[in-house]
């Protein structure tokens, strides 16, 4: 079993930052891929980006450039760096830890970019 708890959420301007970490803990030792999603209002859950214990990473196209994932194993700790955002990235945030065949998700941290 692995436990996940996303923080770092909240209110921001279009153009800020928001930086989002995901702590695991549990049989942590055995994680893989992490990786983060989103949900916006009336939409279907999409990937955002991912990265496996060899710290390789994978982004969607719509925030490549602006976002980074990132990883310290040593912590059992998966972060999301959010710059230049914008209206459209607002979401619940979610993090998953991927054991074996078997998926892990976080309870989501909100983000919300208005002015």
């Amino acid at each position: 079993q692995v436990q996940l708890v996303e923080s770092g959420g909240g209110l921001v301007q279009p153009g800020g930052s928001l930086r989002l970490s995901c702590a695991a803990s549990g049989s942590s030792f055995s994680i893989n891929l992490m990786g983060w999603y989103r949900q916006a209002p009336g939409k279907e859950r999409e990937w955002v980006a991912s990265i496996a214990r060899d710290f390789t990473t994978a982004y969607a196209d719509s925030v490549k450039g602006r976002f980074t994932i990132s990883r310290d194993n040593a912590k059992n700790t998966v972060y999301l760096q959010m710059n230049s955002l914008k209206p459209e990235d607002t979401a619940v945030y979610y993090c998953k830890a991927r054991v074996g065949v078997q998926d892990y998700w976080g309870q989501g941290t909100q983000v919300t970019v208005s002015s």
